[in-house]
C-alpha cells in the first residue's frame, strides 16, 4: 500500500475534481501526517550500530514532497544475504531483480524507495530497477548483482528512477551506523509508526547483534514475506545458513499474520550478515547446535516486527490472536486459523466488542477442513462460549463481552480431532480501513 495514512477520513473533492478537471500532480502534494495507531509501542528500541552496516536516507520526491522516501544501506565486502519474497504472480520489478541475484549470496548495497511500488510497470519497470542497481553499484564500486532493491507504494505507475539515482552518491557519502530510526521511517507508506527490533545472542561464546526494520499496514496476508522487512546481523554466517534460518523463522512470524487477506506484489524480507562482529566459531549448517541462542534471538526479531505490522493494520484498534488446536494436522489448523482471522464478520464483531461466537463457528465451517460440530470448543480469552454443538452451559454474556473489549483479544478454537495446531495474528476491521483505502491514491 502507499501514501501516508490520512489522519481523518476521505478528503472532499475540489471543484476542479468534481468537474473532471486534472487534479494536482501526485509529486506536487505534501505528505499528510498519519494518526498513530492506538496499538503502537509506547517507546522505540535504540538499535545499536552494527559493524559493516551504514545507513542513510533522503527526501527524493519519488511521489510526495516533504518526506524521506529513499533508504540506502551500504554493507561491508563479503556480506552474505538471504531472502523470501511474495508468491504473487504479479510480483514487482524489484522482487524479480532480487530473486535473480539471491543465488550469488553476497550483497554490498540495499536501495529502498517508498511512494511507488514499481509493480505492473512492464519492461520500463525492470529497466528502472536495473538503472537504480547499476547506479548504486557504480557509487559503491561493486557489481550490480550485489545491489538489492525494494519498492513500496502505488502499483501501475512508472517509477522515475532518475529521482533515485540522482541522490545515491550523496547517500553513500553520508551513510552512518546509527541511522536505524530514520531508515525505518523512510520506508513507511500507510504505516503510522516506524517498526524496529533488536536482539543479541552468543555463538560459541561470542556475542553478536541483530537489528531489524519493517514496514506494513495494509495489503497484508501470509505468503512468504508479507510487506518489506530488512534484518541485519554482524554475525559471520554463510548465505545458505541464513536462508535456512529465514525459511524456518517466517513460518511462525511473517507467514502467521494477516490484516486484510491481500498479498502484495512487493513483499520482500531480506537478511544480511556482515561477518564483522565478534569472531565466533565457523558455522556451516543452519541446524548447528551452537546456533540455538542465535536462532531464538533471530526468531524473536522476526516475530516482533511481524506483530508490529499487525498492530499498525489500517484502521486497527485491536490486536487479535487466533489459536487453533485439535485439528487433523498443522496445515489444517493453519487454514482454519486463517479462515477465522480473515473473516470480515469476525473482525467487525471484535471491532464492535460483540461476543458473537456464531461468526467464529461460521469461519471454522467455511474453511473446508475436517470439523465436527459436537467436538468443537470456542473460547474468547478464558471464557468458553461454545462447546458440544451448542452455546456453552456456563456461558456468561457480560464476561464474554469483556473478553473481546480490550486492545488485545484472544480467540481459541479446539477441533477435538487430532494434534494439529496453529497460531496466527490479525486485527479488527473498522471503518478506518475503508476511509484509508477509499482515499488511498488521492
Amino acid at each position: 500500500m502507499t501514501t501516508a495514512r490520512q489522519a481523518t477520513g476521505g478528503k472532499p473533492r475540489s471543484a476542479k475534481q468534481s468537474k473532471g478537471m486534472a487534479e494536482t500532480p501526485p509529486a506536487a502534494k505534501a505528505a499528510v501526517a498519519p494518526a498513530v495507531s492506538p496499538l503502537a509501542p509506547k517507546t522505540y528500541p535504540a538499535l545499536r550500530p552494527l559493524a559493516g552496516v551504514r545507513l542513510s536516507t533522503i527526501a527524493a520526491g519519488v511521489r510526495y514532497q516533504g518526506r524521506t522516501d529513499v533508504l540506502m544501506t551500504v554493507f561491508a565486502p563479503g556480506t552474505q544475504v538471504a531472502g523470501v519474497f511474495t508468491q504473487s504472480k504479479t510480483a514487482s520489478a524489484p522482487v524479480e531483480w532480487c530473486r535473480a541475484r539471491l543465488k550469488a549470496g553476497t550483497a554490498r548495497g540495499l536501495v529502498v524507495n517508498s511512494g511507488n511500488a514499481n509493480a505492473f510497470t512492464g519492461k520500463a519497470g525492470m529497466e528502472a530497477a536495473r538503472s537504480v542497481a547499476e547506479s548504486a553499484a557504480g557509487v559503491l564500486g561493486c557489481r550490480a548483482q550485489e545491489i538489492f532493491l525494494a519498492s513500496t507504494g502505488v502499483i501501475g505507475e512508472p517509477l522515475a528512477a532518475e529521482k533515485i539515482t540522482a541522490v545515491l552518491s550523496g547517500l553513500a557519502e553520508k551513510g552512518a551506523a546509527d541511522g536505524w530510526r530514520a531508515a525505518a521511517e523512510a520506508i513507511m507508506t500507510t504505516d503510522t509508526y516506524p517498526k524496529l527490533a533488536t536482539a543479541t545472542a552468543e555463538i560459541g561464546g561470542r556475542r553478536v547483534s541483530i537489528n531489524g526494520i519493517a514496514k506494513g499496514s495494509g495489503m497484508i496476508a501470509p505468503d512468504m514475506a508479507t510487506m518489506l522487512a530488512f534484518v541485519m546481523t554482524d554475525a559471520n554466517l554463510p548465505a545458505a545458513v541464513l536462508q535456512g534460518l529465514l525459511d524456518a523463522g517466517v513460518k511462525t512470524s511473517f507467514n502467521a499474520i494477516t490484516v486484510d487477506s491481500d498479498t502484495s506484489t512487493s513483499d520482500t524480507l531480506l537478511v544480511f550478515a556482515t561477518g564483522k562482529g565478534a569472531q565466533h566459531p565457523a558455522i556451516t549448517k543452519a541446524n548447528d547446535k551452537r546456533l540455538a541462542e542465535f536462532r531464538r534471538a533471530f526468531d524473536s526479531v522476526l516475530l516482533n516486527l511481524a506483530l508490529q505490522v499487525v498492530r499498525d493494520g489500517e484502521g486497527a484498534q485491536k490486536l487479535i490472536r487466533v489459536d487453533v488446536t485439535g485439528a487433523k494436522s498443522d496445515d489444517s489448523a493453519r487454514r482454519i486459523a486463517l479462515s477465522v482471522a480473515n473473516s470480515p464478520l469476525v473482525k467487525t464483531a471484535i471491532a464492535g466488542s460483540d461476543a458473537n461466537w456464531g461468526r467464529v463457528v461460521m469461519a471454522v465451517g467455511k474453511a473446508g477442513e475436517p470439523a465436527d460440530r459436537d467436538r468443537l470448543r470456542i473460547s474468547f480469552g478464558d471464557q468458553v462460549v461454545a462447546e458440544k454443538g451448542a452455546r456453552a452451559a456456563a456461558y456468561n454474556e457480560a464476561a464474554a463481552t469483556k473478553a473481546v473489549s480490550g486492545r488485545e483479544v484472544d480467540i481459541a478454537v479446539d477441533l477435538g480431532l487430532g494434534k494439529g495446531r496453529a497460531r496466527v495474528w490479525t486485527c479488527d476491521l473498522t471503518d478506518g480501513y475503508i476511509r484509508i483505502n477509499g482515499d488511498y491514491r488521492s
